[in-house]
């Protein structure tokens, strides 16, 4: 069961609200912890006030000590007072506030606005106060702006109960309201669980990591654990302070919501995978060749591309040879990922992908009747799979075959059963990474392997990787989620 607590500095910045046994006065809070020791417990804190060592820090502070999850957190109180986080890259900022300010107001040179769990009254504005509430998640800011030149942000303040107006007491009750119904759910009538996970997916993504069927094996598996596996999607943002851990079963990248959902859940202290660090060393091509040769593990022969070098790109064929293979550096599932033949081919491909990327990787081209995918978690080998190249390509995934994008066969083998320096090396190159669930692709080149790729959200598939193990693979996972989250909560660290 999940309980709510809101801490107002005063009984009276509450008077004007309907009275709620969820509302406690912050010494109230600070004398006496609520909640029992199977609850978990989200505290919203609406003191006037978060100034160091003042009454609400020190909500914010005890709250994380007894082990509660609170908004704001004290990392977060802390940020706000650092002026040099304010520079957040809002894009067409000038344009943005010039066109929201009224005609009569053109001279203005600073105004700002309040923002209620990341809402604003001002639709214009609302892409800018969810981008600074998902950087300072506090109840109540006020953002302010100035002008010189162009417009900037020059601070981000938080806002106490007692100074709203009573429309501001209106649109905050509203926002209120909204947001604890989001994040927190009503009680079910359901066996009490130890722990949560949110499991991030797309249901519309046309190559999950994870198929339906995998996604509700680790499901169950986690009931079998006491853990509830709840799948959540890219506008659940909000909900993550509810859980324990994240899990992430969606394509990720650096540059969308798959990575804001893990930084924030690492700043939660939640337990994740993927976490961010994985998510950038794996989703850049460019840095995981670099980590690869710098901890001097084989890798196919490999240059980089630079746009507008000319001469490099001549003496690539010298280097590499025909046939050669182009990659952008954040694809995925093959994608971005083109087979040169000759000089034109290479040219007209260069400058396609440069729109892209101002760097590509070139690699020789090594053909392998299958890729080997050797799975990893924290550093220990999980499953290996043989991955075919698709009928009549020399690729696994043909994304250019008619209809849905069409792939190769696949076999699922013991550990023991797959080649141990293949494994040693999947071993070494996940080392370089971090210690997380990963997916080692390998080639044999000759009587040599080398690492192609070292995938953060690898597939895993009912009927392809389990293939095995079966459901003894989700409930590995599950395991070390367990593991993770009993350190978390004994204080200990991973």
């Amino acid at each position: 069961m999940t309980r709510l607590v809101l801490v107002v500095e005063k009984a009276s910045d509450w008077s004007v609200y309907y009275p709620s046994a969820d509302v406690v006065t912050a010494m109230d809070y600070l004398r006496e912890p609520v909640g029992v020791d199977d609850e978990r417990t989200h505290v919203i804190n609406l003191c006037r006030s978060y100034k160091y060592l003042g009454t609400g820090y020190y909500v914010s502070l005890l709250a994380e000590a007894r082990g509660h999850r609170v908004m704001p957190s004290v990392r977060t109180v802390n940020d706000l007072r650092r002026r040099a986080l304010y520079g957040l890259e809002i894009e067409d900022l000038s344009a943005k506030l010039t066109h929201f300010l009224p005609a009569g107001g053109r001279d203005t040179t600073d105004f700002g606005i309040l923002v209620y769990f990341g809402q604003t009254a001002h639709p214009a504005l609302q892409d800018l106060a969810r981008q600074v509430f998902e950087m300072f998640p506090c109840p109540l800011l006020r953002i302010e702006f100035e002008r010189d030149r162009v417009w900037q942000i020059s601070a981000i303040k938080p806002v106490g109960l007692h100074s709203l107006d009573d429309a501001q007491e209106d649109a905050f009750a509203e926002e209120l309201d909204r947001f604890s119904k989001k994040l927190w759910r009503k009680p079910k009538a359901r066996k009490q669980f130890r722990y949560d996970i949110a499991m991030l997916v797309d249901p519309h993504e046309a190559m999950p990591p994870s198929n339906k069927k995998a996604q509700k094996l680790f499901i169950a598996a986690g009931k079998e654990l006491g853990i509830e596996v709840d799948p959540i999607g890219k506008n659940d943002y909000q909900r993550l302070a509810e859980y324990d851990g994240l899990f992430i079963r969606e394509t990720t990248a650096s540059d969308n919501h798959t990575y804001r959902f893990a930084h924030r859940a690492e700043k939660e202290g939640m337990v994740v995978m993927d976490d961010p660090t994985s998510i950038l060393r794996c989703t850049n091509k460019i840095f995981l060749n670099d980590l690869m040769v710098s901890r001097k593990l084989a890798v196919p022969r490999t240059e980089i591309l630079y746009r507008d070098d000319a001469k490099g790109l001549k003496e690539l064929a010298g280097k590499l040879g025909y046939p050669l293979v182009l990659k952008i550096p954040d694809g995925s599932f093959s994608r971005g990922v083109v087979k040169v033949e000759d000089e034109a081919a290479l040219n007209k491909a260069t400058a396609e992908l440069f729109q892209h990327s101002a760097l590509l990787l070139a690699q020789e081209f090594v053909y392998t009747e299958f890729d080997w995918r050797i799975g990893v978690l924290n550093n220990e080998p999980l499953y290996a799979c043989k991955y075919f190249m698709s009928r009549g390509h020399w690729q696994i995934y043909n994304h250019g075959a008619k209809g849905a994008s069409k792939t190769g066969e696949s076999e699922t083998l013991p550990i023991d059963k797959a080649p141990t320096d293949v494994v040693k090396l999947a071993l070494k190159a996940t080392q370089a990474v971090g210690n997380g669930l990963y997916g080692v692709d390998i080639k044999r080149v000759g009587d040599k392997p080398v690492v192609i790729e070292v995938n953060d959200n690898p597939s895993i598939d009912a009927g392809v990787e389990d293939e095995h193990l079966g459901e003894e693979l989700y409930g590995r996972i599950m395991q070390e989620f367990l593991r993770r989250m009993e350190l978390k909560r004994a204080g200990a660290t991973d």
